[in-house]
C-alpha cells in the first residue's frame, strides 16, 4: 500500500508533540482498512468517526494475532510473516509485515539512540530455541545486528557455552563494547555451567527474558543478582519486545524501560479493560506507531506500573493469560 510508504516517512521524522495526531491519522486508517480491528470496533459499537483522542482510541486484545490475520488491507500481500515461540500446546502469534527491511532498520535506531552505533560494538548472540526454529522476530533483529557491527567477532551461540566464554574473553581487551544478547534461561545456564568468567568493563548482557519451560520460573531480581554475580556488571539491561510489535523498549537496569517516542504505554484497571487505571499501576496497553501495516493500538497481558521517574516497570503477567515464550519475569 502507498499509505504504508507515507507512514514510514512520517515516522522518521516523528517528535512527541506530533505523536497525538499520528496516533489519530492511523487510528482513523485501521478501523477502515484492518479488517479485524474494523469488526472488533462494530462488535463494540465503536464508530471510528467519534474518535477525537488518543485516549479514546480502543486497544486490541493481542489474542486476536493468534486467531486471526491482523492487517491492514491483504495479508497475502505481506513479503514476510514473524511468529512467535509459543510454549508446548499452545497458539503462535503470528505478524504479517509490509516490509522486513523496514522493521530492521527501526529496530537499529532504536537501539541506537539508547546505546549509541552498532559499529563501536560486538554482538554476541546466545538465543538456542529461538534460532531452531523459523520465523522469529528477535533472530531477524539480532542477525541485522550482528551485520551492522561490521565486527568478525560477532555471531550467534547455540549451546556451545565453552567457546562463547573463550570468545568474550578474548574480547576483553578490545576497545569496542560487547553487547551479549541472550534469551533469559541460557543465560542462566551459562551462570550455572561452572566455567570461569573475567570481567571486564566494556561488556553489556542483555536479556530478552523466556523460560521456554526449560527453568522455573524466578523473579526479575534474582535473575539479574545471579547474571550479575556471574559476568561481574552492576547491571543487567533487558529488551521489551514480542512478535506483535515492530518496536522495543531498552532497560540500562532495574527493570526500569525508557520508552521511545514512537511508542506510548496507557495502564489500564486491572479488572476493566475498558477503563484507564486510576492508580500508577494496571494493565499493559501499547501504542506503537510503527505497527502501521497491522495494528498500532494492542492490550498485552502484562502487568506494570510507572515508576516515580517516569520509567515503566514490567511486573508480570495476568494469572489467567497464556504464558509467552519471550515474556518477561515477574517481579
Amino acid at each position: 500500500m502507498q499509505e504504508f510508504k507515507s507512514f514510514s516517512k512520517r515516522l522518521e521524522t516523528l517528535t512527541l508533540d506530533h505523536f497525538d495526531d499520528f496516533a489519530l491519522d492511523l487510528f482513523q486508517f485501521q478501523a477502515i482498512h484492518n479488517p479485524i480491528y474494523s469488526a472488533y470496533l462494530k462488535v463494540r459499537k465503536i464508530s471510528p468517526t467519534r474518535i477525537q483522542k488518543v485516549e479514546d482510541i480502543p486497544f486490541l486484545p493481542i489474542q486476536f494475532f493468534k486467531d486471526s490475520s491482523v492487517y491492514c488491507g491483504n495479508s497475502a500481500t505481506s513479503n514476510q510473516v514473524f511468529s512467535s515461540s509459543g510454549t508446548t500446546g499452545s497458539s503462535t502469534s503470528k505478524h504479517y509485515l509490509w516490509s522486513e527491511e523496514f522493521y530492521l532498520n527501526h529496530a537499529q535506531k532504536l537501539f541506537e539512540q539508547t546505546y549509541g552505533s552498532l559499529k563501536d560494538f560486538h554482538v554476541l548472540g546466545l538465543l538456542p530455541a529461538y534460532l531452531e526454529r523459523p520465523g522469529s522476530s528477535l533472530v531477524a533483529m539480532a542477525a541485522h545486528f550482528i551485520s551492522q557491527s561490521n565486527s568478525e567477532s560477532s555471531g550467534f551461540f547455540l549451546y556451545n557455552q565453552k567457546e562463547l566464554v573463550e570468545k568474550l574473553k578474548e574480547l576483553s581487551s578490545g576497545n569496542r563494547k560487547v553487547l551479549l544478547l541472550g534469551v533469559t534461561f541460557a543465560l542462566l545456564d551459562l551462570t550455572e555451567s561452572k566455567m570461569p568468567f573475567q570481567s571486564f568493563s566494556n561488556l553489556i548482557v542483555m536479556e530478552t527474558g523466556g523460560m521456554k519451560g526449560r527453568r522455573r520460573e524466578m523473579i526479575r531480581e534474582e535473575v539479574h543478582q545471579q547474571l550479575k554475580a556471574y559476568f561481574h556488571v552492576d547491571e543487567i539491561h533487558s529488551e521489551y519486545g514480542m512478535t506483535e510489535l515492530l518496536s522495543q523498549i531498552y532497560s540500562k537496569g532495574n527493570g526500569k524501560y525508557k520508552v521511545p517516542s514512537c511508542m506510548r504505554v496507557v495502564l489500564r484497571d486491572l479488572n476493566d479493560p475498558w477503563s484507564l487505571a486510576s492508580r500508577s499501576q494496571g494493565g499493559i496497553n501499547l501504542i506503537d506507531l510503527a505497527n502501521f501495516h497491522s495494528c498500532a493500538f494492542i492490550e498485552t497481558q502484562d502487568i506494570g506500573k510507572w515508576d516515580e521517574n517516569g520509567y515503566l516497570e514490567v511486573l508480570g503477567r495476568f494469572d489467567h493469560s497464556e504464558l509467552r515464550g519471550c515474556n518477561l519475569l515477574v517481579q
